[in-house]
């Protein structure tokens, strides 16, 4: 069964073909209207979200199917059901789910479990791939290639699982340069730079100055500080109004300069801001509901096959445990500890992709 956990289960002419999709149900949408007639997507959302969720929701009603929907205060999990149970359970209800969750590595957990596709719409700080599809989208249409970009990703780069995201499918494409604009407790994680950004041969440099890195960029990606990840709030405090872009600010980058922001939007991006050209971040909403209306068709359509994708595979290490407190591993009832080695060789938690010390 083909399911979306991480942007790199998708191969760039995948890539390309569900953007082509996504513009064509744009240009005709009367061809789409009911293309998922009779079938039923689930959202599981054990987070708040109102883009992501919604824009599910709709992309599944305008492809003519229907929604089941679930929040974490509703369901059985409050009283103790693992999330392998709960995909078990509503692979009974619906065609297709799509699963937000706290913990790192859920939405791993539930598509080896769970007998329909299953698409990762966030977990914990790991990665949010459908974010990447509207963040894609939107890139190939207001710049028109992929290749050889500069590219600045400003905010919180250590738990932004949109940026990791994004990160890992731009860096498949020639010539991409990051500038990784954050403060020093917010840095870019270390795996991320030297198995992703390094291994493709890449470059990146490290700044805390937006202003000093606005004039070479082709995008700049702004990001919350995201309260909810911070384990300190004295730490979030100090730190939730490192980056706000404004007007003046933007004086600085180039007329062609592109701005994106996946949202929810706190104060890092003056309102002021909104009205000029150059400011693409709404756009990525309607991208995004498309993309994932492209991506449902897809699951669905490869779910009739028979082939079961191989999931969570890994090996033991005798009295080693993963030791992000952020894992699924610490809270699924009798999951395993798995761990994997990358191609740099480096030992890596299955669920959740934290390095062994």
């Amino acid at each position: 069964m083909r399911s979306l956990i991480d942007i790199l289960d998708l191969s760039i002419t995948e890539l390309d073909e569900l953007m082509n999709t996504a513009i064509d149900i744009e240009q005709h949408p009367e061809r789409y209207r009911s293309a998922c007639a009779g079938k039923k997507l689930a959202t599981l959302f054990f987070e708040p979200s109102t883009r992501t969720r919604l824009s599910f929701e709709a992309a599944m009603y305008e492809l003519g199917g229907n929604v089941l929907t679930m929040s974490g205060e509703s369901s059985s999990t409050t009283k103790g059901e693992s999330i392998a149970d709960t995909a078990k359970v509503i692979s009974c209800y619906a065609d297709i789910i799509a699963i937000r969750h706290p913990k790192e590595g859920s939405a791993l957990v539930a598509a080896k479990n769970a007998r329909i596709p299953i698409i990762n719409a966030g977990d914990g700080g790991h990665c949010h791939p459908t974010q990447t599809l509207a963040d894609l989208l939107t890139i190939r249409r207001e710049k028109g290639r992929f290749e050889f970009l500069t590219v600045g990703l400003c905010g919180d780069l250590k738990y932004g699982r949109t940026v990791h995201s994004l990160i890992e499918a731009l860096s498949r494409y020639e010539g991409i340069r990051f500038v990784l604009i954050s403060p020093k407790e917010l840095r870019l994680p270390e795996y991320v730079k030297t198995e992703i950004i390094e291994k493709n041969g890449l470059s990146f440099s490290e700044v805390s100055s937006l202003e000093d890195a606005l004039p070479e960029l082709d995008l700049l990606y702004m990001t919350r500080i995201q309260r909810e990840r911070f384990d300190s709030l004295e730490t979030y405090e100090r730190l939730k109004d490192s980056y706000i872009l404004t007007p003046e600010k933007l004086t600085l980058a180039r007329e062609d300069c592109c701005i994106l922001h996946p949202l929810p939007r706190v104060n890092e991006i003056s309102v002021a801001v909104d009205d000029d050209p150059r400011a693409c971040y709404f756009k990525q909403v309607e991208n995004g509901k498309r993309m994932r209306m492209a991506l449902i068709l897809k699951l669905l359509r490869e779910a009739e096959k028979p082939e079961k994708e191989k999931l969570g595979e890994g090996f033991l290490l005798e009295g080693r445990h993963c030791l992000n407190p952020r894992c699924i591993s610490h809270t699924e009832q009798e999951l395993p500890s798995l761990f994997k080695k990358t191609a740099g060789g480096v030992c890596r938690c299955v669920w959740c992709e934290s390095a062994v010390g």
